[in-house]
């Protein structure tokens, strides 16, 4: 690797701990990450998903999880931040190695710092699933687009890199067809030998399926089959729509944040001429933007896989043009500071370290299981308290999207759960999209059987802490479902 190069790395290393310091080391930088950790931490101690622990993401986010899950809970909180501030870094380089490629030189640099800036506005400050698979899906383009000749052998990599990314979330399935088909085309022109690209097809299709087809015969193979389908293919068409007006809100908060990034790579793409490796960037950009609009909720982190194509392509209109970089290094930097803000935001809505250290303190260790109706899913780990339902994660029993969406019905299983007697329940503060029939039963049965053991102050409210009444608790506790 040469100087320049090195310098670059160095340079994007630290642009990625300066807009990501806020928020290293804190167990609740966001509620889908505490998930991820707790899922992989309970495979750690022999629970499966699905059918331990239900979730309709890939098992293979979970075991990139696992690495860090497996450490003391506070070097493993700081272990799956260091590997998703890596994999940000890993990403950026990749950015700015394109942009070479493409001819975009004086924008390269400046690009892999859009990208490091920009994924801040979306979620992606700490160790969301793009994250992760950004970082895959640009080591294929990479490969594709770095190709002299025919290229098979780059792109039957690029396609086991794909699979990959999609046992860590299956939307990378667009960017996958996008890259296939681009093989494909490029093979036809070259041969013009129908049975030829068809088969070339088919076998590349075969490479992405592999890491799924492996998961899915890990589960057969433990007569948990059922449970893999259900969660990871046929829930994802049964979960309903969020209300219109919500959805509306959350695509013009994912284009305000990516418009920026869009603008530049649509002047670079209207003033530059088309070369091979431009075309492919250009399509990859369309792809990722289909994956977007298709899958719809459109909650911030769906404009993270966006932003990876499209800083490349926004680094001709940077790095060409002066009447571009006079506004897009100082919008850059106002989105940086921007960013900054946001973090700051945030921790005081969601909560800092130390209040979440004394909600746990609160909850206390035990003995008994806990239940978190709603509120953070690291209370499990933290506390050491055993679980007492596979629907870890709050919102598939709360919230009314998920009504039919989880193989189960949500009011039955929160009755089970209420006729077991957990000895600690936890509820934040009603939220919107939450079932207010369920939230009633089970305000109802709190009151019925609990007292309120603490009232602790998380971010923006106030979280209670329930405990079961000892003489009835004497009555009614039966062994935990599972172990935490």
């Amino acid at each position: 690797m040469t100087r320049a190069p090195l310098r670059e790395v160095a340079l994007l290393l630290g642009v990625a701990l300066l807009t990501r310091a806020i928020t290293l080391g804190n167990p609740i930088v966001h509620a889908d990450e505490q998930f991820y950790f707790v899922t992989a931490r309970a495979m750690i101690d022999g629970a499966w998903p699905y059918a331990d622990v239900w979730d309709r993401k890939p098992v293979g986010l979970f075991l990139l999880y696992a690495p860090a899950a497996a450490l003391p809970l506070r070097a493993g909180i700081w272990a799956y931040q260091a590997m998703a501030l890596a994999s940000a870094v890993a990403t950026a380089a990749m950015v700015a190695r394109m942009a070479r490629i493409a001819g975009w030189h004086g924008g390269a640099t400046l690009a892999g710092i859009a990208y490091l800036v920009w994924i801040i506005l979306a979620e992606g400050e700490g160790g969301q699933s793009p994250v992760f698979y950004n970082a895959l899906v640009a080591a294929a383009a990479l490969l594709i687009v770095g190709a002299r000749g025919g290229g098979e052998k780059r792109g039957f990599a690029a396609m086991a890199l794909i699979g990959v990314a999609m046992q860590v979330k299956y939307s990378v399935v667009f960017e996958g067809i996008a890259f296939g088909l681009w093989i494909v085309a490029h093979h036809w022109r070259v041969h013009h030998r129908p049975g030829r690209t068809l088969a070339l097809g088919a076998a590349l299709v075969a490479v992405a399926l592999v890491p799924t087809v492996v998961a899915a015969g890990a589960f057969a193979a433990v007569g948990r089959f059922d449970a893999f389908w259900y969660a990871n293919f046929r829930s994802i068409f049964e979960r309903r729509a969020d209300p219109l007006i919500e959805q509306v809100g959350n695509l013009a908060g994912v284009v305000l944040i990516l418009s920026p990034l869009l603008a530049m790579a649509v002047i670079t793409m209207a003033r530059q001429g088309w070369t091979r490796e431009r075309l492919f960037l250009a399509v990859w950009l369309a792809a990722a933007l289909l994956g977007l609009l298709v899958f719809g909720s459109w909650f911030d982190h769906y404009a993270l896989p966006v932003m990876v194509p499209a800083a490349v392509v926004a680094a001709g209109a940077m790095g060409e043009y002066r009447d571009v970089r006079r506004w897009a290094i100082p919008a850059m930097a106002l989105f940086a500071v921007g960013g900054q803000a946001l973090l700051l935001s945030k921790r005081l809505g969601r909560g800092s370290p130390s209040e979440f250290e004394t909600l746990a303190a609160a909850v206390g260790h035990g003995p008994g299981c806990l239940w978190v109706q709603s509120g953070e899913t690291m209370l499990y780990p933290w506390t050491g308290r055993c679980r007492v339902s596979r629907y870890v994660f709050p919102s598939h029993l709360g919230r009314a999207r998920e009504s039919g969406a989880i193989g189960m019905d949500q009011v039955s299983e929160v009755r089970r759960i209420l006729a077991g007697a957990p000895a600690v329940v936890v509820m934040r503060p009603a939220y919107r999209g939450e079932r207010t029939d369920l939230r009633a039963l089970v305000a109802a049965d709190v009151a019925r059987h609990y007292r309120q053991g603490a009232a602790v102050l998380l971010g923006s409210g106030v979280v209670r802490v329930f405990v079961r009444r000892r003489d009835q608790a004497a009555q009614a506790v039966r062994p935990a479902m599972h172990a935490a």
